[in-house]
């Protein structure tokens, strides 16, 4: 009974315990984001033309009222509805003839419709006002994706660039890259730089362009990032890795890279198909992939290569001694990163020249990292040398080698005794004391450093 009440006991202790480290050890879900899809509906007065079956604006809102019928009531979607050229007759053009109907909301599809129901084609065309409006028609969102589907059988007829409004509201990060559905003939060249073009030249394909946009937008995607040994194969892994946005620059996804239980890449989620990558891998140095396109509905794979090795830094066989190196690409002048002595850091294959901050500096040469092998550079172990002056002054050391002085460190004019770590060779220190005005009473004191062993050098004697 007495046992039974104490593993009662250690139950009640340790369960909340055991609770809180497997729920720390839960990760969090990806959120999804909300995908707001605006309809730009192009009701100017050549819409009232015939096509195939009926005229074209009848075909367009049966259409459009179709594929509305099908997003009602989907989660994380919202919809909402511009229409240009339905306010003002033409002649005379009015350009400013563009509205939002029909805000973002949640299961507004059933208004959108009513609301088509009810629109006469009256004037122009002004595609590029439209999009430019468009940007306020998405309130504030920290994560949704914005979408725009035009739909028009015209180009601009108000002087406006629409490929201009595109790119710049897509670099602003406002939106995605817009669908264009050009009805009744082929408006490609036109069309092409303001977003994805689907030509429907025909109901049927009018029908089967609102389909694969629709689908295109609200499809899952997946993808992994395959970083690629020295032999091609994706072997490589616990770096950071981030995607942007091509056309804003936008953070899109950062994250460390991992390989699952299986030894592959890891998949990442929510990849969305409307957007055009940029990707650095933070590899030593990085290493980038622009213009990643995703193909929608599918798994993608992305291949970036980033074979490692391992670059280890002693000082004498100790790792007590915190030296750094700054390290750069053989043959380069900019700084890739500093290592401190003692540890061990990845970089990608290939030579560095590495810059020892040591007294003096050590310069080595094209140090070869290759795939999977720690290379290992190792510099003398210093000795110390304890510099003692007869009275505050000027002093410097000087490193000698082949009957030539380099200054390496200048001692401060306040100061009477300094210790340093020196590199073993042969040193000077010059001296004058800062009340004495005469050169003859200058102090040249040469000494010798040996490695693990301190030497005094003392001016007073």
């Amino acid at each position: 009974m007495k046992k039974k009440a104490i593993i009662l006991f250690f139950l009640l202790l340790t369960g909340p315990l055991l609770l809180l480290k497997s729920n720390a050890q839960r990760p969090e879900e990806q959120e999804p984001p909300l995908t707001r899809i605006l309809f730009i509906f192009d009701a100017s007065q050549s819409m009232f033309a015939r096509w195939q079956s009926d005229m074209r604006i009848n075909i367009a809102r049966n259409l459009l009222t179709e594929l509305l019928d099908s997003l009602h009531g989907i989660e994380n979607t919202q919809l909402a509805l511009r229409v240009y050229g339905h306010q003002k007759r033409f002649p005379p053009q009015d350009c400013d003839d563009t509205r939002l109907e029909i805000p973002f909301a949640d299961n507004n599809a059933p208004r959108i419709k009513q609301r088509l129901r009810t629109i006469t084609p009256r004037g122009t065309t002004p595609i590029a006002m439209s999009l430019e409006r468009a940007q306020h028609d998405f309130p504030p969102c920290d994560n949704c994706r914005n979408i725009i589907v035009l739909i028009t059988d015209g180009i601009e007829e108000c002087g406006g660039d629409p490929c201009a409004v595109s790119r710049e509201l897509q670099k602003k990060g406002i939106i995605l890259k817009p669908f264009v559905i050009g009805i009744g003939r082929d408006f490609r060249a036109d069309f092409e730089c303001v977003g994805q073009y689907f030509d429907a030249t025909s109901e049927a394909e009018f029908r089967q362009s609102l389909n694969i946009v629709i689908s295109q937008a609200l499809d899952n995607t997946t993808a992994q990032v395959n970083l690629l040994d020295i032999n091609g194969f994706p072997s490589e892994t616990n770096v950071p890795v981030t995607l942007y946005d091509n056309h804003s620059g936008r953070i899109m996804n950062n994250f460390i890279h991992t390989l699952n239980f299986r030894g592959l890449p890891d998949t990442l989620y929510y990849m969305d198909p409307l957007v055009v990558y940029d990707m650095v891998v933070h590899t030593m140095p990085p290493v980038r992939v622009d213009n990643i396109k995703i193909n929608p509905g599918k798994h993608n794979i992305i291949h970036a290569d980033g074979p490692q090795g391992s670059l280890t830094l002693l000082a004498g066989g100790t790792t007590q001694i915190k030296y750094k190196a700054i390290v750069r690409k053989a043959g380069q002048g900019e700084t890739l990163t500093t290592q401190i002595f003692g540890e061990t850091e990845k970089y990608l294959v290939g030579e560095y020249d590495l810059e020892i901050l040591s007294l003096p500096r050590i310069h080595v040469k094209s140090v070869a990292i290759s795939q999977s092998h720690t290379t290992k550079v190792e510099v003398p172990q210093p000795g110390i040398a304890v510099i003692r002056l007869p009275a505050q002054g000027h002093a410097k050391i000087l490193h000698e080698e082949s009957n030539e002085l380099k200054e390496i460190h200048v001692m401060g004019e306040n100061v009477t005794s300094e210790t340093l770590y020196l590199q073993p060779g042969n040193y000077r220190v010059v001296f004058r004391s800062r009340v004495s005005t005469q050169t003859i009473f200058s102090i040249d004191r040469p000494f010798r450093i040996q490695s693990g062993i301190s030497t005094m050098v003392n001016l007073n004697q």
